[in-house]
């Protein structure tokens, strides 16, 4: 899977928005947060397996690692903030003219 550049990403969504609006600013500043969490979340889970081994006193056991339900909290609130930019069906680049007059009918 190919990565996209953080500064790619960043720079797609606020050609996408409206930059006078300080809302949807934000909601890309927030969006952008939390895939760099997300990004260093994989790569601790990556790091130190999917599970882990679990010592107490005598007792051992292994357990998913805790970072995966994070991550999975990380990337629901990243979908959210994706639906409500409300990019769906649209036209991926803001307009700077009038738009296509069959727009209309």
């Amino acid at each position: 899977m190919a990565v996209v550049k953080i500064t790619e990403l960043e720079k797609l969504l606020r050609n996408r928005i409206d930059t006078e609006d300080l809302v949807q600013v934000e909601k890309v500043e927030r969006y952008i947060h939390l895939v760099k969490t997300f990004r260093r979340m994989n790569t601790a889970i990556r790091k130190e397996g999917e599970s882990v081994s679990i010592k107490n006193g005598a007792q051992e056991y292994t357990k998913a690692h805790p970072l995966i339900a994070e991550r999975n909290k990380v990337n629901t609130q990243l979908l959210s903030i994706e639906r409500s930019f409300g990019f769906e069906g649209g036209n991926p680049t803001k307009s700077d003219g009038p738009g296509d007059p069959s727009d209309l009918i």
